[in-house]
């Protein structure tokens, strides 16, 4: 499992590096203002989307069911499934994207009800969002393929797809840009065009796997398909909670100040880093394997798996917020802080990040407990902690938008999550389904001591250094960041949290 975390982790990390260039250049482009608003509104809806027809509900039940029926019926079956899957979801998704193309102007109303005091934002809002929303069909479909990829336990290709989002976005800003009407509809049609090219490369990489998928396969349903559809349905919140409440999120930011949404997309990015290397690349790795180990009959394995996956979150997560809250400012500043995107615009954003950071290891943590119970096809029981936590979401939004704007939004997010987390592993554990062995016990509080450490050098270097904006402050950050983690990686090894020669084996094996 850990070859496989650290193979997704590592294409991960390529993808959000060059997703932070493309934020850098948005932010010199359109900084935090009405464009920037816009555009931000029009790529979360996609995206919104995706994650939960896509990565999210469909994945939590697809993956299961194609890991079963590739142990118990063999690769003929599976494929089979894959593509009867895929036709469907062709056909529900062809026909809510046409959907979506005519009423945006009534999907917006909802999304962002906000922009409609200010026409000709809300104009280009849903202009936007008509030239991105066909992304949403085709990263479906790149989620499809690349959770047979995974299934198949190839995680590489499925991975590295994002890399060609940010990549194509960057060639658009500068190659369409004098072509369209602003930068951000040069950006939008980078993004539509990048979805054809993701699923591309998905399809060429599960064909020589030895699985090449007809996605236009006659649609049937047969018994396994029929449950899959099944486990759609309550997944669509079970494994988008959070989503939602990032929905939530923008639909309240529309009411505040113009800027707020980008000071949050700007906030989350950021928090994304560790979040999609670590939370991704684990829950990727951690179902499939879940799923094979419940099938073969083997529960003290998938006890061993899942409490490793805590170790490593906890191990990656903590320290990761840590820095995030410490280093909110020069991070922010180094990264974002030029052209349209001023010194004011990175303090407001640092208050976001620091927030986000808080709920870090939480949102980490969703990602291991819920394939707990999508491995064993209990789709049901994330869907009523989903609906609770996104009401609890839109409560606390509600009370804390006024006094605290845009953190008190990021604050809700937060709150949310670690009552998520914890219920759904009060649940796995009060069903016998999760226990805290005795390394997990010991290493846990080790850990957050080496954070806590690190966060104590991290402030004073960042005190005695001082990053700020431009390339001199980007490698001072770096200086920092390189220090802290030798500091932590230090301490959990002295203390007895990490086994450092331990991780090089497995990370070799």
């Amino acid at each position: 499992m850990l070859r496989s975390i650290a193979t997704v982790g590592a294409w991960t990390m390529a993808s959000r590096v060059l997703g932070f260039l493309r934020d850098m250049l948005i932010a010199s482009k359109l900084g935090a203002g009405p464009m920037a608003d816009a555009f931000f509104v029009a790529l979360k809806l996609p995206n919104l989307f995706r994650r939960l027809f896509g990565e999210g509900a469909f994945n939590a039940a697809f993956v299961p069911a194609f890991a079963q029926a590739l142990t118990q019926r063999g690769p003929a079956a599976a494929k089979a499934l894959a593509e009867r899957m895929a036709m469907l979801l062709t056909l529900w998704l062809a026909i809510l994207t046409g959907l979506g193309l005519l009423f945006m102007p009534q999907v917006m109303q909802v999304l962002a009800p906000g922009f409609r005091d200010d026409p000709g934002k809300f104009e280009l809002a849903v202009e936007l969002t008509r030239i991105t929303f066909p992304y949403l069909l085709l990263i479906c479909l790149t989620a499809l393929v690349s959770g047979v990829l995974n299934g198949l336990g190839k995680f590489a290709a499925a991975a590295a797809a994002p890399i060609f989002f940010n990549l194509l976005s960057m060639i658009a800003l500068f190659a369409l840009a004098p072509f369209v009407a602003t930068p951000a509809h040069a950006l939008a049609w980078g993004v539509t065009l990048s979805g054809g090219v993701q699923l591309g490369l998905v399809m060429w990489a599960c064909a020589r796997a030895g699985m090449a998928l007809n996605l236009f396969h006659a649609p049937t349903l047969p018994p396994e398909v029929r449950m899959v559809l099944r486990r759609m349905g309550p997944g669509l919140i079970g494994a988008g909670v959070t989503q939602v409440n990032l929905a939530v999120d923008v639909i309240i930011a529309s009411f505040l100040p113009s800027g707020s949404v980008s000071y949050l997309y700007y906030a989350d990015r950021v928090a994304q880093l560790p979040l999609g290397v670590i939370g991704a690349a684990v829950a990727t790795a951690l179902l499939p394997l879940l799923a094979k180990q419940i099938h073969a009959g083997q529960p003290l394995s998938a006890h061993r798996s899942i409490n490793r996956a805590i170790e490593i979150s906890i191990a990656l997560a903590v320290p990761a917020a840590v820095a995030l809250a410490v280093l909110a400012l020069p991070i922010l500043a180094a990264l974002f802080q030029r052209g349209a995107f001023g010194a004011e615009e990175a303090r407001l954003t640092s208050h976001a990040l620091v927030a986000y950071s808080l709920g870090l290891p939480a949102f980490v943590l969703v990602k291991v407990f819920v394939p707990g119970f999508f491995a064993r096809g209990d789709t049901a029981t994330p869907v009523k902690i989903g609906i609770c936590c996104v009401a609890l979401n839109l409560g606390l939004n509600l009370l804390l938008m006024g006094p605290l704007q845009h953190v008190g939004v990021a604050l809700s997010t937060v709150v949310s999550a670690w009552v998520n987390a914890g219920l759904l592993a009060w649940l796995l554990s009060r069903r016998g389904q999760l226990h805290w062995d005795h390394r997990l016990r010991r290493a846990a509080p080790r850990l957050l001591a080496a954070a806590a450490v690190m966060g104590v050098v991290l402030a004073g270097l960042s005190w005695a250094l001082a990053p700020g904006p431009g390339l001199i402050g980007i490698a001072l950050l770096g200086l920092v960041c390189a220090m802290g983690g030798a500091c932590y990686f230090l301490v959990a090894q002295l203390s007895g949290g990490l086994n450092l020669r331990e991780l090089k084996r497995s990370l070799r094996r």
